[in-house]
Protein backbone atom coordinates (compact mmCIF):
# COMPACT_ATOMS: atom_id res chain seq x y z
CA UNK A 1 0.00 0.00 0.00
CA UNK A 2 1.26 3.47 -0.89
CA UNK A 3 2.00 5.95 1.87
CA UNK A 4 0.48 8.74 -0.21
CA UNK A 5 -1.88 8.29 -3.13
CA UNK A 6 -3.53 10.98 -5.24
CA UNK A 7 -6.50 9.88 -7.30
CA UNK A 8 -7.97 12.07 -10.02
CA UNK A 9 -7.05 15.35 -8.33
CA UNK A 10 -8.82 18.34 -9.85
CA UNK A 11 -8.26 21.88 -8.64
CA UNK A 12 -9.40 25.19 -10.12
CA UNK A 13 -9.11 28.78 -8.99
CA UNK A 14 -12.13 30.41 -10.54
CA UNK A 15 -12.01 29.73 -14.28
CA UNK A 16 -8.36 28.69 -14.11
CA UNK A 17 -8.15 24.89 -13.94
CA UNK A 18 -4.73 24.12 -12.47
CA UNK A 19 -4.94 20.35 -11.97
CA UNK A 20 -6.86 18.15 -14.39
CA UNK A 21 -7.27 14.70 -12.86
CA UNK A 22 -3.78 13.89 -11.54
CA UNK A 23 -3.03 10.34 -10.34
CA UNK A 24 0.14 9.69 -8.35
CA UNK A 25 1.15 6.92 -5.92
CA UNK A 26 4.12 7.29 -3.57
CA UNK A 27 5.40 4.10 -1.93
CA UNK A 28 7.14 4.01 1.42
CA UNK A 29 10.85 4.94 1.46
CA UNK A 30 10.61 6.27 -2.09
CA UNK A 31 11.45 9.69 -3.52
CA UNK A 32 9.24 11.20 -6.20
CA UNK A 33 10.49 14.29 -8.05
CA UNK A 34 7.83 16.47 -9.66
CA UNK A 35 9.18 18.37 -12.65
CA UNK A 36 7.59 20.79 -15.09
CA UNK A 37 7.56 24.44 -16.03
CA UNK A 38 6.21 27.30 -13.99
CA UNK A 39 2.43 27.06 -13.82
CA UNK A 40 2.41 23.32 -14.53
CA UNK A 41 0.66 22.57 -11.22
CA UNK A 42 3.50 21.17 -9.10
CA UNK A 43 3.05 23.49 -6.13
CA UNK A 44 -0.74 23.25 -6.23
CA UNK A 45 -0.51 19.45 -6.26
CA UNK A 46 1.62 19.52 -3.10
CA UNK A 47 -0.76 21.97 -1.44
CA UNK A 48 -3.68 19.67 -2.27
CA UNK A 49 -1.75 16.64 -0.98
CA UNK A 50 -1.12 18.42 2.34
CA UNK A 51 -4.76 19.62 2.53
CA UNK A 52 -3.67 23.25 2.43
CA UNK A 53 -5.94 23.52 -0.61
CA UNK A 54 -9.32 21.84 -0.89
CA UNK A 55 -9.59 19.61 -3.94
CA UNK A 56 -12.51 20.15 -6.29
CA UNK A 57 -12.58 16.49 -7.25
CA UNK A 58 -10.59 13.37 -6.51
CA UNK A 59 -9.11 11.81 -3.38
CA UNK A 60 -5.97 12.10 -1.29
CA UNK A 61 -5.15 8.91 0.61
CA UNK A 62 -2.60 8.77 3.42
CA UNK A 63 -1.76 5.22 4.48
CA UNK A 64 -4.95 4.12 2.72
CA UNK A 65 -7.19 6.61 4.53
CA UNK A 66 -9.22 9.01 2.39
CA UNK A 67 -8.18 12.26 4.04
CA UNK A 68 -10.29 14.34 1.65
CA UNK A 69 -13.41 12.82 3.15
CA UNK A 70 -15.34 15.69 4.79
CA UNK A 71 -15.40 13.69 8.01
CA UNK A 72 -11.59 13.52 8.16
CA UNK A 73 -9.81 15.72 10.70
CA UNK A 74 -7.55 17.84 8.48
CA UNK A 75 -5.44 19.05 11.41
CA UNK A 76 -4.78 15.47 12.51
CA UNK A 77 -3.81 14.54 8.94
CA UNK A 78 -1.38 17.46 8.61
CA UNK A 79 0.39 16.34 11.78
CA UNK A 80 1.47 13.24 9.85
CA UNK A 81 3.06 15.27 7.05
CA UNK A 82 6.11 17.49 6.91
CA UNK A 83 5.84 20.40 4.48
CA UNK A 84 8.59 22.82 3.40
CA UNK A 85 8.02 25.65 0.93
CA UNK A 86 10.24 27.98 -1.12
CA UNK A 87 10.09 30.60 1.63
CA UNK A 88 11.61 29.31 4.82
CA UNK A 89 8.65 30.46 6.98
CA UNK A 90 10.66 30.27 10.19
CA UNK A 91 9.24 32.28 13.08
CA UNK A 92 11.57 35.30 13.30
CA UNK A 93 10.93 35.88 17.01
CA UNK A 94 11.92 32.33 17.97
CA UNK A 95 15.38 30.83 18.16
CA UNK A 96 16.38 28.00 15.86
CA UNK A 97 15.82 25.49 18.67
CA UNK A 98 12.39 26.91 19.51
CA UNK A 99 11.39 26.86 15.82
CA UNK A 100 12.23 23.16 15.65
CA UNK A 101 10.61 22.17 18.97
CA UNK A 102 7.39 24.17 18.60
CA UNK A 103 5.30 21.62 16.70
CA UNK A 104 6.53 18.53 18.58
CA UNK A 105 5.61 20.12 21.91
CA UNK A 106 2.49 22.17 21.10
CA UNK A 107 0.92 19.98 18.41
CA UNK A 108 2.21 16.50 19.26
CA UNK A 109 2.33 16.85 23.02
CA UNK A 110 5.92 15.75 23.55
CA UNK A 111 7.81 17.00 26.55
CA UNK A 112 10.04 20.02 26.10
CA UNK A 113 13.10 18.03 27.14
CA UNK A 114 12.41 15.19 24.69
CA UNK A 115 11.72 17.59 21.81
CA UNK A 116 14.82 19.66 22.58
CA UNK A 117 17.05 16.58 22.76
CA UNK A 118 15.82 15.35 19.40
CA UNK A 119 16.05 18.84 17.87
CA UNK A 120 19.65 19.26 19.02
CA UNK A 121 20.55 15.86 17.59
CA UNK A 122 19.01 16.81 14.24
CA UNK A 123 20.77 20.19 14.21
CA UNK A 124 24.08 18.56 15.11
CA UNK A 125 23.63 16.12 12.24
CA UNK A 126 23.34 18.91 9.67
CA UNK A 127 26.17 20.96 11.17
CA UNK A 128 23.97 23.62 12.77
CA UNK A 129 24.17 22.52 16.39
CA UNK A 130 26.06 25.70 17.24
CA UNK A 131 23.21 27.79 15.82
CA UNK A 132 20.49 26.48 18.17
CA UNK A 133 20.28 29.73 20.13
CA UNK A 134 20.49 31.99 17.07
CA UNK A 135 17.51 33.73 15.49
CA UNK A 136 16.67 33.14 11.80
CA UNK A 137 17.87 36.56 10.63
CA UNK A 138 21.38 35.62 11.75
CA UNK A 139 21.47 32.65 9.38
CA UNK A 140 22.18 32.42 5.66
CA UNK A 141 19.37 31.44 3.32
CA UNK A 142 20.77 27.93 2.98
CA UNK A 143 20.99 27.55 6.75
CA UNK A 144 17.43 28.81 7.18
CA UNK A 145 16.12 26.34 4.62
CA UNK A 146 17.97 23.47 6.28
CA UNK A 147 16.44 24.47 9.62
CA UNK A 148 13.01 24.50 7.93
CA UNK A 149 13.58 20.93 6.71
CA UNK A 150 14.74 19.84 10.18
CA UNK A 151 11.64 21.46 11.64
CA UNK A 152 9.51 19.35 9.30
CA UNK A 153 11.45 16.21 10.21
CA UNK A 154 11.05 16.88 13.93
CA UNK A 155 7.37 15.89 13.79
CA UNK A 156 8.41 12.42 12.47
CA UNK A 157 6.23 12.68 9.35
CA UNK A 158 5.01 9.79 7.27
CA UNK A 159 5.83 11.80 4.14
CA UNK A 160 7.93 14.90 3.50
CA UNK A 161 6.60 17.34 0.90
CA UNK A 162 9.18 19.77 -0.48
CA UNK A 163 8.11 22.59 -2.78
CA UNK A 164 11.01 24.09 -4.76
CA UNK A 165 13.09 24.36 -1.58
CA UNK A 166 16.15 25.64 -3.47
CA UNK A 167 14.52 28.13 -5.84
CA UNK A 168 14.89 31.14 -3.51
CA UNK A 169 18.56 30.42 -2.74
CA UNK A 170 21.73 31.82 -4.22
CA UNK A 171 23.40 29.17 -6.41
CA UNK A 172 26.24 28.56 -3.95
CA UNK A 173 23.73 27.69 -1.21
CA UNK A 174 21.71 25.20 -3.24
CA UNK A 175 24.19 22.37 -2.74
CA UNK A 176 24.00 22.35 1.06
CA UNK A 177 20.22 22.09 1.02
CA UNK A 178 20.23 19.33 -1.60
CA UNK A 179 22.87 17.47 0.42
CA UNK A 180 20.48 17.41 3.38
CA UNK A 181 17.59 16.16 1.23
CA UNK A 182 19.89 13.49 -0.20
CA UNK A 183 20.83 12.38 3.33
CA UNK A 184 17.20 12.30 4.46
CA UNK A 185 16.27 10.24 1.41
CA UNK A 186 19.12 7.81 2.05
CA UNK A 187 17.76 7.24 5.55
CA UNK A 188 14.44 6.05 4.12
CA UNK A 189 12.16 9.06 4.36
CA UNK A 190 9.27 9.08 1.89
CA UNK A 191 9.59 12.32 -0.10
CA UNK A 192 7.64 14.16 -2.79
CA UNK A 193 9.72 17.04 -4.10
CA UNK A 194 8.85 19.64 -6.72
CA UNK A 195 12.17 20.71 -8.21
CA UNK A 196 13.95 22.40 -11.10
CA UNK A 197 17.19 20.60 -10.18
CA UNK A 198 17.22 17.88 -12.82
CA UNK A 199 20.64 16.54 -11.91
CA UNK A 200 19.46 16.04 -8.35
CA UNK A 201 16.27 14.34 -9.56
CA UNK A 202 18.35 12.00 -11.71
CA UNK A 203 20.62 11.06 -8.80
CA UNK A 204 18.16 10.82 -5.89
CA UNK A 205 14.60 10.22 -7.13
CA UNK A 206 13.12 6.77 -7.59
CA UNK A 207 10.39 8.23 -9.80
CA UNK A 208 10.28 11.40 -11.88
CA UNK A 209 6.82 12.74 -12.74
CA UNK A 210 6.42 15.39 -15.45
CA UNK A 211 3.48 17.77 -15.11
CA UNK A 212 2.34 20.04 -17.92
CA UNK A 213 -0.79 22.17 -17.90
CA UNK A 214 -2.11 20.40 -14.83
CA UNK A 215 -1.78 16.95 -16.38
CA UNK A 216 0.72 14.27 -15.36
CA UNK A 217 2.00 13.41 -18.83
CA UNK A 218 4.78 11.00 -17.99
CA UNK A 219 6.30 9.27 -14.98
CA UNK A 220 8.85 6.57 -14.39
CA UNK A 221 12.46 5.96 -13.35
CA UNK A 222 14.79 8.95 -13.85
CA UNK A 223 16.80 7.16 -16.54
CA UNK A 224 13.65 6.73 -18.60
CA UNK A 225 11.91 10.08 -18.07
CA UNK A 226 15.05 12.22 -18.17
CA UNK A 227 17.10 10.07 -20.54
CA UNK A 228 14.55 8.59 -22.94
CA UNK A 229 11.29 10.54 -22.52
CA UNK A 230 8.34 9.17 -24.43
CA UNK A 231 6.03 12.18 -24.57
CA UNK A 232 6.81 15.01 -27.02
CA UNK A 233 6.11 17.66 -24.37
CA UNK A 234 8.56 16.00 -21.97
CA UNK A 235 11.23 16.04 -24.68
CA UNK A 236 10.50 19.70 -25.44
CA UNK A 237 10.69 20.64 -21.75
CA UNK A 238 13.98 18.82 -21.26
CA UNK A 239 15.51 20.42 -24.36
CA UNK A 240 14.77 23.82 -22.81
CA UNK A 241 16.25 22.67 -19.50
CA UNK A 242 19.40 21.53 -21.30
CA UNK A 243 19.62 24.83 -23.15
CA UNK A 244 19.39 26.63 -19.80
CA UNK A 245 22.21 24.47 -18.44
CA UNK A 246 20.12 22.81 -15.72
CA UNK A 247 20.56 19.17 -16.81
Amino acid sequence: MSVLELRGIVKAFGANVVLRGVDLAVDEHRVVALIGGSGSGKSTLLRCASLLETVDDGQVLLDGEDVTDPRADADRVRRRMGVVFQAYNLFPHLSVLDNVTLAPTVVHGRSRSEAAEEARALLDRIGLGDKAAEYPDRLSGGQQQRVAIVRALAVRPRVLLLDEVTSALDPELVGEVLALVREVAAQGMTIVMATHEMGFARQVADTVAFLDGGVLLESGPPAQVLGEPQHPRTRQFLRRVIDAGRL
